[in-house]
């Protein structure tokens, strides 16, 4: 089996919420997202997405994706889309970097593997555990009092995980994270995400304010050694997000005891074998994950799904469904959540069909 073409489509993706907003005052209001079909000399279409947080979240933007697929589809044509392994290695000798623009070729190729194995992905992935798995959700910076609503309202919907979205004003912050753990009940968790927001100051003053709030603290700082030394002064669990982007700095965090959870972003590692290489490594270590990706519609999601629903439940910290987030829904197929829960396809592949109709002609044809 050979790659034949490769295609690209753009699609948008508005919010429910109007708007989703973090540190530094950034805020996006509608996703831009390329869905990337990989088609074979066998007539199998797989199908992948990557829908980048703007492009001032990671060194990703959507334009990017297209752009890289325009420079690196033809190096690909020709190529065995089952032989995964070799395929990453050669997408990194065509194109240095830009992981993100390979994520969705490496899902694709995925979703081609399944259906002539005629296996869900996360079978392929080492095997289903369980009949679903746990949710966050996430909550877009706001007032304290509108945070806190809004966490009432999501967990009257299911959920038992929220991520919160700080990395402002340190004293509004600690506010912030107050009003929404006194809206939790046991067992729920509450996680306050700076994305790299804060000052090392700043983010020292935050955690000794909230020392006696049941509370895991995400990413304060830009840097792995600003965070490190936020680590060594709060005992709240700590989670590392954004600088986690290889294997290099998830054995640095752990030999430092940097981390109790690691964030694993599929488009950031580069797709979804670079992404299970480094959920197998954590898993071996015993570092809970959140396996997520950057953001995305019902392809991202279904892949999300079948990383986390084939990850030790153990060790899954909770995971995402960004297709709840966005009012337009691009493929047929795609998990749903269910109280705050979801559960990855059993169909072969993704197990989802794009709406054609919805994502309308490619911007991007190769081969």
């Amino acid at each position: 089996m050979r790659i034949q073409r490769i295609t690209a489509y753009r699609v948008e993706l508005p919010l429910h919420e109007g708007s989703y907003q973090w540190s530094g005052g950034k805020s996006v209001a509608v996703f831009d997202s390329t869905v990337v079909g990989v088609e074979t000399d066998a007539g199998i279409v797989g199908w992948g997405e990557v829908c980048p947080l703007g492009p001032f979240y990671l060194p990703a933007y959507a334009a990017g994706v297209r752009a890289g697929v325009t420079e690196l589809g033809p190096h690909l044509i020709g190529h065995d889309p089952l032989d995964l392994e070799r395929l990453n290695r050669f997408m990194d000798l065509a194109l240095k970097g830009h992981p993100y623009v390979k994520s969705a070729i490496d899902m694709a190729c995925w979703d081609i593997l399944g259906k002539v194995a005629k296996l869900p992905v996360c079978t392929l992935l080492g095997g289903r555990h369980g009949d679903d798995f746990v949710l966050y959700r996430a909550i877009s910076q706001e007032s304290p009092a509108q945070m806190a609503a809004k966490a009432a309202g999501y967990r009257a919907e299911g959920y038992r995980r929220f991520q919160l979205k700080v990395g402002g004003d340190p004293d509004v912050d600690v506010a912030r994270i107050r009003a929404v753990a006194a809206e939790l009940q046991p067992g729920d968790r509450l996680v306050a995400d700076a994305n790299t927001g804060w000052l090392m100051h700043d983010a020292m003053r935050v955690v000794r304010a909230v020392d006696d709030v049941d509370v895991y603290i995400e990413q304060p700082c830009l840097t792995y050694g600003e965070c490190l030394s936020v680590r060594r002064h709060t005992r709240q669990p700590f989670v590392l997000d954004e600088i986690i982007d290889g294997i290099e700095p998830l054995l640095r965090g752990h030999a430092d005891q940097a981390m109790d959870v690691v964030n694993i972003k599929i488009s950031k590692f580069g797709g979804l074998t670079r992404a299970r290489q480094a959920r197998d490594l954590c898993a071996a270590l015993g570092i809970a994950m959140t396996i997520e990706d950057s953001w995305g519609g019902d392809i991202v999601t279904a892949a999300i799904a079948h990383l986390a629903h084939s990850t030790p439940p153990e060790l899954l910290f909770t995971s995402t469904d960004f297709n709840s987030y966005v009012t337009v829904s691009i493929a047929d197929g795609a998990p749903q959540r269910t109280n705050g829960r979801l559960a990855a396809s059993t169909a072969p592949g993704l197990g989802v069909e794009p709406r054609l109709a919805v994502l309308g002609k490619p911007v991007v044809v190769v081969g």
